[in-house]
């Protein structure tokens, strides 16, 4: 509660807002599940079930919140979520990443069942 006093103040928007456009713009849509075919492992880009892809939301937002350098948990998680609502921070990077990564293996995406 303490970190939606935070993002009020310093949005003036509504926090429970601000918190739902977090987690949408931190969600993965996809991402590169590895697949062994005669010998070889391919990383093989993979839709991602809508259930995971707030779980991994979440996780990342909490994660790199646990890295951040303010002082309390609460200016941290406050931080990350408004850097996530503005799309910039760490756990946007980590989804943008993980989607490269999928655009990049795209060729092998036949490899999917």
């Amino acid at each position: 509660y303490g970190a939606f006093d935070i993002m009020k103040g310093k949005t003036g928007e509504d926090p429970l807002k601000v918190f739902k456009t977090a987690i949408e713009n931190a969600k993965p849509l996809i991402e590169v599940k590895p697949r062994r075919v005669g010998g070889a492992t391919y990383q093989v880009p993979v839709e991602i079930r809508p259930q995971r892809r707030l779980a991994l939301a979440f996780r990342w937002i909490r994660n790199y919140a646990r890295n951040r350098n303010e002082k309390t948990m609460i200016l941290r998680l406050a931080g990350e979520l408004l850097d996530a609502f503005n799309n910039v921070g760490s756990s946007i990077k980590k989804k943008e990443d993980i989607h490269k990564m999928a655009d990049a293996n795209k060729a092998f995406a036949h490899y999917r069942w």
